[in-house]
C-alpha cells in the first residue's frame, strides 16, 4: 500500500472467502492442452491443508481423463473451434462435472493453437470460466520444461541422483530436457515429429509441413496431397528423422541439416545422461502403450527412435506420463495464501490476473550486492521460461538474505529494474514478491530512490515458485489489504497421477 493509507493483513482464496476461518479447502481443477495435433483434458480434484499461515496440497487425484482428440482444422492452418467445443462439453459430460464446479484450471495452447485468430477462437470457448484459468502460450522452451516434470523425468533426477534426459517426441516437434538434482540444466527443440506428414484411412496424404517435405527430399520421396506414398520410402523417411533426431540428443557438434532443425540452442551434450526417458504422442508407441494407428509417422519414428536410443547406453526408464505429460501437470493446481506488508503505487494498478512468476537466481549472499549480476539473473529466468518479450506483466520472486541497508536496497532495486527494462520501457507495471518482510521498503525505494515510474506492486510473505502464476485483487475498502490468490503447478512427484492410477 501507499504509505499514506491505513495498512491490513487478510487472506483469501478468492472474492469474499476468508482463509482464516478456513482449515481445508476442495478444489476442482482442469487441464485443457490444445496443441497443432491433439487435445486433451483432465479433470483432478484437490485438497489444501493449512501450514501455519499457509496452505499446500495434502491430497490430489485425477477424476476424469479425456479422450485424445486429433485436432480438427477448417484448413491447414485454422482450428475448428466449433468442432472442437462440441468436444470439449461433451468430456464435461462425460466427467460429471460442469463448467460451475471448476474452481481453477489451465488453458494450454502451443503450436498453429498459438495464432492470433485460433488463439481468439478457442479463448473465446472458455470466455465464461476467463477468471479462474490460467492461460499459456508455450514456446519451446516452456514446452521442453513442462515435459521434463510432468513426465517425471525432474523427480527422477532426484530419487536416484542421475542426469536424466526427457524426449518429448509429439506430432510437430521434439522437446529435450536434461535435468539434475530437480532442476532443468540444459533444454533445446527441434523440428521432428509424428505428424509433418498426415494420412487419410486409406493412407494417401492429407497434409505436409515444411519439415515433412524437407525429410521426404532428404530420402528421394515426392509427396504429393491425395497420393499414396511407397512404404519402403516412409520408412526411410522415418529412419531419417531418427538419426537427425539422435544427432540433436547425443552430440556436441551438428551436422548443417541438423542444425537447420533446431528451435532453441543445441545441447552441450558433455556427457551422457544415465538415463533417457519420453513423453508426447509418440512415447505411447515407444512403451507399448498404444498399438492403433492415427494417420502419421508415430508408430515408425518410434521404433527407429527406440532402435537407435538402445544402441546408445543409458538406460531407458518409463516415464510417469507420455502423451499427457503436460496436461496432468497443468490440471494440478494449488493455492498459497499469504501477505504482510505491501506497497501499492497507484492504487488502480490492481488488480492483476495470471501474472506469469520468474524466480531468478539472484547473487543476495554478499555484503555489497552486484547491480550487473542481479541484471542478468533476471534476464535469464526470462528467457528460460519464454517471458524476455512478453507483453504481461512478470512477477519477479525473491528470497532476500542479509541486512536491509540502504546501499544493498538500492543495487537490488538497480539490477532488478535493469533485468526488467523491456517490459518496464513497454509500460508494464513492476511486481515483485518476497519471501520475507521487506516488500514495502523495496516498493518505496523502487519508487523514491531507483525513480521508477511504472506502476509498483511490492508484496511479501509469499512462497513462489516458477510455473505459477499469481493474482492479485484489488484493494480492499474496509481493510486496505489485498487478497492474493497464487496458482501453482503441482507435478506428479514419484508416481503416475493419470493412466496408471485409473486402471489400479
Amino acid at each position: 500500500m501507499t504509505r499514506d493509507e491505513p495498512g491490513g493483513r487478510v487472506f483469501f482464496s478468492s472474492v469474499g472467502r476468508s482463509l482464516e476461518v478456513e482449515d481445508e479447502i476442495r478444489l476442482t481443477s482442469v487441464g485443457i492442452d490444445i496443441g497443432s495435433s491433439t487435445s486433451h483434458l483432465v479433470f483432478s480434484r484437490l485438497t489444501l491443508e493449512r501450514l501455519d499461515n499457509r496452505y499446500v496440497v495434502a491430497r490430489r487425484e485425477v477424476v476424469h481423463e479425456s479422450e485424445i482428440l486429433l485436432t480438427p482444422y477448417t484448413d491447414d492452418t485454422t482450428i475448428d473451434a466449433r468442432s472442437l467445443g462440441a468436444f470439449i462439453d461433451r468430456q464435461y459430460e462425460i466427467s460429471g462435472i460442469s463448467p460451475k464446479q471448476i474452481d481453477t484450471g489451465a488453458l494450454i495452447l502451443t503450436g498453429v493453437a498459438v495464432r492470433r485468430a485460433n488463439a481468439r477462437a478457442i479463448g473465446e470457448l472458455f470466455a465464461s470460466q476467463a477468471g479462474k484459468f490460467v492461460s499459456v502460450s508455450a514456446g519451446d522452451a516452456l514446452e521442453a520444461t513442462l515435459a521434463a516434470f510432468g513426465s517425471g523425468a525432474a523427480a527422477r533426477s532426484i530419487r536416484e541422483s542421475a542426469r536424466v534426459m526427457n524426449v518429448d517426441i509429439g506430432g510437430g516437434t521434439s522437446k529435450i530436457a536434461v535435468c539434475e538434482g530437480g532442476e532443468v540444466i540444459e533444454m533445446t527443440a527441434a523440428d521432428i515429429g509424428a505428424r509433418v506428414l498426415a494420412f487419410d484411412g486409406d493412407g494417401r496424404v492429407r497434409r505436409i509441413e515444411e519439415a515433412g517435405r524437407r525429410f521426404a527430399g532428404e530420402v528421394g520421396l515426392v509427396l504429393e496431397i491425395g497420393k499414396k506414398p511407397p512404404a519402403n520410402l516412409l520408412d526411410a523417411m522415418a529412419e531419417r528423422m531418427a538419426d537427425r533426431l539422435f544427432e540433436v540428443l547425443s552430440r556436441s557438434a551438428l551436422s548443417k541439416e541438423t542444425n537447420a532443425l533446431l528451435r532453441l540452442e543445441p545441447l552441450r551434450n558433455e556427457r551422457k545422461p544415465d538415463a533417457v526417458t519420453f513423453s508426447g504422442g509418440v512415447s505411447e508407441y515407444l512403451y507399448g502403450r498404444e498399438h492403433g494407428a492415427f494417420g502419421d509417422l508415430g508408430p515408425l519414428l518410434a521404433r527407429a527412435v527406440l532402435a537407435r536410443t538402445q544402441n546408445w547406453g543409458p538406460r531407458i526408464e518409463p516415464s510417469q506420463e507420455g502423451i499427457r505429460a503436460t496436461v496432468i501437470g497443468a490440471s494440478q493446481y494449488t493455492i498459497q495464501v499469504s501477505g504482510s506488508t505491501i506497497f501499492v503505487s497507484p492504487q488502480d494498478a490492481l488488480p492483476l490476473h495470471n501474472v506469469p512468476v520468474i524466480t531468478p537466481d539472484l547473487p543476495l549472499d554478499d555484503d555489497m550486492l552486484d547491480v550487473g549480476k542481479i541484471a542478468e539473473a533476471v534476464q535469464t529466468a526470462l528467457r528460460r521460461l519464454d517471458l524476455h518479450e512478453s507483453e504481461q506483466p512478470v512477477a519477479l520472486c525473491y528470497r532476500w538474505r542479509k541486512s536491509a541497508t540502504f546501499s544493498r536496497l538500492d543495487a537490488f532495486c538497480r539490477g532488478v529494474a535493469a533485468g526488467l527494462a523491456t517490459g518496464l520501457a513497454r509500460g508494464l507495471p513492476l511486481v515483485l514478491v518476497g519471501e520475507g518482510d521487506v516488500g514495502g521498503l523495496i516498493g518505496i525505494h523502487c519508487r523514491e530512490e531507483t525513480l521508477v515510474p511504472n506502476a509498483i506492486v511490492s508484496i511479501d510473505g509469499i512462497a513462489l515458485k516458477e510455473f505459477d502464476f499469481i493474482d492479485i485483487g484489488a484493494l480492499l475498502e474496509t481493510s486496505g489489504a489485498v487478497p492474493v490468490v497464487i496458482k501453482s503447478l503441482v507435478f506428479p512427484g514419484t508416481a503416475a497421477l493419470g493412466r496408471h492410477r485409473a486402471r489400479s
